[in-house]
């Protein structure tokens, strides 16, 4: 019968729980029968590698839990395909080169082989993050420069339409100053016009040799 232990958990328990759920998901079983399982080994029961799993673990383990459901979905798509025996499975497995130790070993563990598939892409993710994260952070200034670019230019355009506006202004006055200028040119000429049939219409008188005036026509 396991035992429930209530200490805390250390950090190979969490490894531990950690390498059998990836295992039992690239298998094709279920959670449950990993913490079974996990239970049986470290001696907790099932409901609290669950918890654990769940509560904490999983959280640290997102990129291999979706690098073991890949494998498992080409697993059995490789079933599908060409029927293979477990001998010959763990034959391939144990085949994998090692990145840390740069060396090959026939009795590596298709568990341990699935840990290291683990590290090498959580490696290959950090270089990734690390390009994503330069390339965001050209973007940023790159979007930071159009934006003073747009102020700019929104300073300019503002700029340039008061400008707009003031001449438009000055035009108006200047048209209509000219109107002005030309209806009173034009009464001017009116009023001369008027002046000299005034004159002429006027009578003219000249005085004779007796001092008398006399009307000149």
């Amino acid at each position: 019968m396991t035992a429930v232990r209530q200490d805390a958990w250390s950090a190979e328990d969490d490894l531990i729980l950690a390498e059998v759920t990836l295992r039992h998901i690239r298998e094709g079983s279920t959670q449950l029968n990993a913490f079974e399982e996990v239970g049986e080994r470290i001696g907790r029961t099932a409901a609290a590698c669950g918890f654990r799993w769940n509560s904490c673990v999983r959280k640290k383990y997102e990129a291999a839990i979706s690098i073991a459901k890949a494998q498992r979905q080409k697993r059995n798509y490789m079933k599908k395909q060409t029927p293979l025996t477990v001998g010959s499975g763990m034959a391939s497995l144990a085949s994998v080169e090692m990145d840390d130790g740069g060396y090959r070993s026939d009795g590596v563990t298709e568990e341990t082989i699935s840990i290291d598939a683990v590290i090498r892409f959580l490696r290959g993710w950090k270089n990734t993050v690390q390009e994503t994260n330069r390339q965001m952070k050209a973007l940023e200034k790159e979007l930071r420069e159009k934006e003073e670019e747009l102020a700019t230019l929104r300073e300019e355009n503002e700029r340039l339409s008061a400008q707009v506006n003031e001449v438009q202004t000055d035009y108006r006055v200047v048209n209509d100053d000219y109107k002005a200028l030309i209806q009173i040119m034009d009464r001017a000429r009116r009023l001369a016009f008027l002046n000299e049939e005034d004159e002429e219409s006027k009578s003219r008188f000249k005085m004779d040799a007796n001092g008398n005036l006399e009307r000149i026509e």
